[in-house]
């Protein structure tokens, strides 16, 4: 009796996950950088692009391991009402980190809008968006990815309502389901369009903005879809109930940040930006 719990909280027994996570973040950290500077630290032209997919598949192991754990923690009655907000607040706090991220790269684009740099600065600006640069048109894909993106925040919208109001798993499935299909398309969609680029990423500054802030929204997009297609296979094995789902709101926060990024990406780098 002197040691049951009488507390809401949630002590976590020693893990070994956080170590494997770094160690397999420095191995990819270490590899991306030989294999983009070609730098070889035994002599070997591949062993860069080795390092890299090692630790790729090295921390994707350990999202894998660790984030199952978390699950197994649910499933056996861990995330009390207490721990489900300690979850909560710390995905916020994720999601913030997230959108700062982005502000750096808005920052970045705005102030070269607005300061262009020319032959003559700064005496004199030069123009924007630099010249040999043609821009895309954003009333044709860009907008058709725009309504795509949300009315997939719509879909998801429906499914969180559906199963933590009224209960409906079914319907919550299909939601959900519709969701993972336009967060597809859109990543189709958005390849296509990189495909049929008039310029690249080394391409001026503004190619540079361009890819690194469209480009991390799509890898953003695509973790998400990830994302809602677990909570949706989850749903369907019945590991979630209305009062307990903090997975599934979780990833309904992430798709909306992701739409709410892509809205201002639009408006500012397709729209005012060109």
């Amino acid at each position: 009796m002197a040691h049951a719990k009488n507390h809401d909280y949630h002590i976590l027994p020693p893990s070994i996950w956080p170590f494997i996570a770094a160690i397999a973040a420095f191995v990819m950290l270490v590899g991306g950088v030989a294999w983009m500077r070609g730098i070889t630290i035994l002599g070997l032209p591949v062993e860069g692009p080795w390092m890299f997919l090692i630790g790729l598949v090295g921390v994707l192991y350990v999202m894998w391991g660790w984030w199952a754990d978390v699950i197994r923690e649910g499933e056996a009655g861990d995330h009390t009402p207490v721990v489900r907000i300690g979850l909560q607040y710390g995905y916020i706090l994720f999601i913030i980190s997230e959108v700062m991220f982005f502000v750096a790269w808005f920052w970045a684009f705005f102030k070269n809008a607005m300061y262009p740099m020319g032959p003559d600065s700064p005496l004199k600006d030069g123009v924007w968006p630099p010249e040999g640069i043609v821009t895309f048109d954003p009333w044709h894909l860009p907008l058709i990815n725009t309504l795509i993106l949300l009315l997939s925040g719509v879909a998801v919208t429906w499914a969180h309502h559906a199963f933590v109001h009224e209960g409906d798993r079914k319907v919550a499935i299909r939601g959900l389901a519709v969701g993972v299909f336009l967060g597809i398309c859109f990543s189709i969609l958005q390849a296509y369009e990189y495909s049929h680029a008039a310029f690249g990423l080394a391409d001026t500054v503004y190619g540079g903005v361009f890819y690194m802030a469209t480009g991390f929204h799509g890898f953003h997009v695509l973790i998400g879809t990830i994302f809602l297609a677990i909570c949706m296979f989850r749903l369907m094995k019945g590991q979630m109930t209305p009062k307990a789902h903090v997975g599934f709101e979780a990833a309904a926060w992430y798709w909306h940040f992701v739409d709410v990024v892509w809205l201002f990406l639009f408006v500012s780098i397709y729209v005012w930006g060109r």
